[in-house]
């Protein structure tokens, strides 16, 4: 299992991936170097901690991750769901047995919205080798593939954490996007126009952005879109060549699923991190309502 095929993993791929790693040769270090750090990542807004789902079933082998713990700093000025000190994240993923030469698949319930998290927080930080369970672990049940209620106590990972490896925003940077590149908003699309903020003190969206929602990058089973779909789609909001391209979200972890989908189609994409929780922390920014 290499970076080379791409940032998604299907159940099937990663079942028989798991399966060959435990059947390779007795004391063959190469082959269990190869057998991925698989990550529960399951986590709703405002809903159970998915500590929760994890206990009632998981793939096996996997280790729980907790987004607000493992994948965010502490809420405050830079938004609900800022990047971690490096030395924590690094301390997190140590314990959750990753290191710099094994690969990682991360997965959901299938919405792929904090398992993208995950990938993208790991490639930031520079793991080369990480992707997401395409489906999570709907499509895995309905795959029939096994799970179980085990705990995992993983060996300690070796894991160096280097941030700066994925292009990044700050409010300034998003602001001079949304006036010459393409800034996509990708909440629900009645957050964007201001109807109906379920979650943020401010209504509306960063004036010039674009109403891309990250729903609209999913299959009715949990799965991407194609990758030449997810392009057509871009390509209509305004990616092109030669066109920067940026995301953003509530809080960072749903823009991390579109710049997953950006990555699929081909385009390079910043996350602003802080995002819609971030911008409105200083009320000099301006905030825009209604349609595009």
């Amino acid at each position: 299992m290499t970076a080379a095929g791409g940032p998604l993993i299907t159940p099937a791929a990663l079942a028989a991936c798991l399966a060959a790693a435990l059947t390779g040769p007795a004391g063959d270090a190469a082959s269990g170097a190869q057998r991925p750090v698989v990550l529960d990542v399951r986590w709703r807004l405002g809903g159970p901690p998915g500590i929760g789902s994890y206990r009632e079933g998981h793939l096996p082998g996997a280790v729980f991750i907790d987004l607000d713990q493992d994948l965010s700093g502490p809420a405050g000025p830079g938004g609900r769901h800022p990047l971690p000190e490096t030395n924590l994240f690094q301390a997190a993923m140590r314990a959750a047995g990753v290191s710099d030469g094994r690969p990682v698949v991360a997965y959901d319930d299938g919405d792929a919205l904090p398992a993208a998290r995950a990938w993208w927080m790991l490639r930031y930080y520079g793991h080369e080798d990480v992707r997401v369970l395409d489906g999570g672990y709907r499509g895995w049940l309905a795959g029939g593939l096994a799970v179980t209620t085990a705990d995992q106590a993983p060996a300690p990972g070796d894991f160096t954490a280097r941030p700066g490896q994925m292009p990044v925003l700050d409010a300034s940077a998003a602001a001079e996007l949304a006036r010459t590149g393409l800034l996509l908003d990708v909440r629900a699309a009645e957050r964007y126009r201001g109807e109906n903020e379920r979650v943020d003190p401010v209504a509306g969206h960063i004036p010039g952005a674009v109403s891309a929602p990250a729903a609209g990058n999913m299959t009715g089973d949990g799965t991407f879109k194609s990758a030449a779909d997810l392009a057509v789609g871009f390509a209509a909001l305004g990616a092109g060549p030669g066109v920067p391209v940026g995301a953003y979200c509530g809080s960072g972890v749903t823009a991390a699923q579109e710049i997953l989908a950006l990555t699929l189609a081909g385009i390079p994409a910043a996350l602003y991190i802080g995002s819609w929780s971030d911008w409105i922390t200083d009320p000099a920014r301006p905030v825009a309502t209604g349609a595009q």
